[in-house]
């Protein structure tokens, strides 16, 4: 079961989970997360196939937390939901991907509750179809963050899915590590994103009220394809062992055994209602809502803005997510000299500071 939930869950029906006040506290955002924006930014999910119940479902969860609703009207964030080239949503309907739209959307609405959210839904779960719907997102004026909670093997192909579908300058491109322990995925490897790693976040008699080691299903891991990134290779220790992209950069709780509320109606083997969640497809959408609250994107060079900015993150020093005979790349607090560690990267947010 979830650690327990200091903001005291209540909605009827519900197993737990943290909810958007456990989030905002967790990562020192909740001034910033309920501030309003003179223009509201815009935050685009991608995913594949149609979630028919996705406007009703984020409603549901907005208004159990007494988040604004998506009403685009008096001031409020809208909602919108286009297929993969701004046309007509997919026809298909999916469960399982519906289950992963819900979790998206609310996890930008507990984060950003005054963000716009764009959803964009490709016609199917091919790396084309999903690269095509975040071409399309990075289109959309007012977009400032898109978050992708797909992954795919580590390929020679990546270097085209870079330049087609993922180098979008002045918008922060988030990915999911991957929740199958150590090794890398893709597009959490392509240099032009920020990679997502996971956490096991619980409640703490500290400082801070909480605390973080490694989720051990986190992917992480040296890429066997995508170039070093100058900003990477400047960790001490980091570039003697791996001379490519590693994977990740940054971190948010993912454990499923710390779990987030929410909100999904349309039934997927046998489960619907009020669920929990884990896998860094929590994490993704995260740290996308938490750049689109730092209103700094238009200044960001891809993943890059963190490594010069590591004190405004909570450091993870504990855990690790498979065998790499103890080094960094799946066990932190190990070789690097800095606070990194490739299943939680340089860390979790502490504010929106390193973003």
């Amino acid at each position: 079961m979830p650690q327990a939930d200091p903001c005291g869950f209540t909605a009827t029906g519900s197993p737990g989970g943290y909810e958007p006040c456990d989030l905002q506290s967790a990562y020192g955002l909740v001034g910033a997360s309920s501030s309003g924006f003179n223009v509201a930014p815009t935050v685009a999910i991608v995913d594949a196939y149609n979630d028919p119940s996705a406007a009703a479902d984020v409603g549901v969860y907005r208004s159990e937390f007494g988040l604004p609703p998506l009403s685009c009207s008096a001031g409020n964030p809208c909602f919108t939901k286009v297929g993969q080239s701004g046309g007509a949503p997919p026809t298909t309907n999916n469960g399982g991907w519906a289950q992963e739209i819900s979790l998206d959307v609310d996890m930008v609405s507990a984060i950003c509750p005054h963000c716009n959210i764009l959803l964009v839904e490709a016609s199917s779960a091919s790396f084309t179809n999903l690269g095509t719907a975040v071409n399309y997102a990075a289109s959309v004026p007012g977009v400032v963050a898109i978050s992708n909670s797909y992954g795919g093997s580590d390929s020679s192909s990546d270097s085209s899915y870079d330049s087609h579908y993922y180098d979008h300058p002045g918008i922060a491109v988030t990915a999911s590590s991957g929740d199958g322990g150590y090794g890398v995925e893709y597009p959490a490897s392509s240099q032009y994103v920020t990679a997502v790693g996971g956490t096991s976040l619980s409640p703490a008699a500290n400082g801070r009220g909480w605390t973080e080691a490694v989720w051990n299903g986190a992917g992480s891991g040296c890429s066997a394809n995508e170039p070093g990134l100058s900003w990477q290779q400047a960790l001490s220790g980091l570039s003697a062992s791996c001379s490519t992209r590693v994977v990740a950069d940054v971190s948010a709780d993912a454990d499923p055994n710390t779990g987030v509320a929410v909100y999904d109606s349309y039934a997927y083997q046998g489960y619907s209602g009020w669920l929990i969640f884990g896998g860094t497809s929590v994490a993704s959408p995260i740290i996308a809502s938490v750049y689109a609250l730092a209103a700094n994107t238009a200044t960001i060079a891809n993943g890059s803005y963190p490594y010069a900015h590591d004190g405004s993150l909570n450091p993870v020093t504990a855990g690790a997510n498979g065998s790499c005979a103890g080094s960094y790349l799946c066990t932190a607090g190990t070789t690097t000299g800095d606070q990194y560690s490739g299943p939680a990267g340089l860390g979790s947010p502490n504010g929106t500071g390193a973003f």
